[in-house]
């Protein structure tokens, strides 16, 4: 089982610890290190940092979203940062979800799964040297009745690895049957069927297999002895997951936890956050919606855990460290801590 790191929101003082962060993670034989974008960087701008920095490091975008720029750029900017890093570059694509994609970007959120799959196909024409001709749902290339032309880009045909976000049955299957990898949240390896009935019905139906798959599982990682105490830490992020990263009609990862028999107390929890009572929200998280979906305890728990992560087919662990703090030495020695165990 492989390892990644997530590359946290970029600031001009940490530049020097954001290195030496991902320095450490390829000495330790760490595979990738995913850069994401929400809501305080973008996630092309630090890989390309980055690359100059690295020599054995996979560098993805975890995610960029298909909403926030054109595919031929998204395309052109995958083809810019396989360039600086030498052939390192993972392009890790998603819908985002409508507070952000409406909220920050002002654009309709659906037809997201629509989006996404046309975004794929135009980037795979770039990436393999065709002329962009395209007709779909969501964008026509050329534009139909403009004064634009069919372009072919002035790159060499590339092999870039696409990585896809995804959580909903549809989305899931179509990563299945499309893409290289897939960027997973919401995961317990003690129910994989929620995700992974999907991934798999999705891949057979184009003649693949989920080992066709790197399947990237996100796990956050809380090391220590007293169970309780890292459990009610965790507690209020769960929350937030399911109150405030989606809208009322529209949260996968909340849907996610329904498919592995967490319905009720999920949306009990959604409701209380919705309404403002955060405190009470957290307060409601069960332990299982914690251990079952993170890696929590000590050392022997949590190689316990990674035990059943194997076993259900996950074959990249994307970690989530921020429990030992800030940037700096405590995660570093967190990183270490894992690897050692790993």
């Amino acid at each position: 089982m492989n390892v990644a790191i997530e590359i946290p929101k970029v600031t001009a003082a940490e530049l020097g610890t954001l290195r030496e962060w991902v320095r450490l993670g390829e000495r330790l034989g760490v595979e990738m290190a995913f850069a994401a974008e929400a809501w305080w960087s973008d996630a092309v701008t630090p890989l390309a940092y980055l690359a100059a920095h690295t020599e054995r490091i996979r560098l993805g975008t975890g995610i960029m979203q298909v909403t926030a720029r054109t595919p031929a750029m998204t395309a052109m900017t995958a083809l810019t940062l396989q360039d600086l890093s030498g052939g390192r570059f993972i392009l890790g694509l998603g819908a985002s979800g409508p507070q952000v994609v409406e909220g920050l970007h002002g654009v309709p959120f659906n037809p997201a799964l629509t989006r996404l799959k046309e975004t794929v196909a135009i980037c795979r024409k770039i990436f393999a040297g065709e002329k962009v001709i395209f007709e779909g749902k969501t964008l026509t290339l050329p534009r139909p009745g403009g004064q634009g032309k069919a372009l072919r880009i002035d790159h060499e045909p590339a092999s870039i690895p696409i990585y896809l976000a995804t959580l909903g049955p549809k989305a899931l299957a179509y990563t299945g049957a499309e893409a290289d990898g897939w960027l997973g949240t919401s995961f317990s390896p003690d129910y994989p069927g929620a995700h992974f009935a999907h991934l798999k019905a999705g891949a057979q139906a184009t003649g693949r297999s989920l080992q066709d798959l790197d399947c990237c599982v996100s796990a956050r990682v809380s090391f220590g002895d007293d169970l309780e105490a890292l459990l009610d830490a965790r507690r209020p992020g769960v929350a937030f997951t399911l109150g405030a990263m989606g809208s009322g009609e529209t949260n996968f990862y909340g849907e996610a936890f329904h498919r592995a028999g967490f319905e009720a107390i999920s949306r009990e929890i959604q409701g209380r956050w919705r309404a403002g009572d955060r405190k009470g929200a957290a307060a409601l998280v069960p332990d299982e919606m914690i251990t079952g979906f993170q890696l929590v305890g000590s050392d022997e728990q949590i190689k316990t855990r990674l035990a059943r992560y194997r076993a259900a087919g996950v074959t990249t662990l994307k970690l989530g460290l921020d429990s030992a703090g800030p940037l700096g030495p405590a995660r570093f020695e967190a990183l270490e801590r894992f690897m050692a165990l790993l």
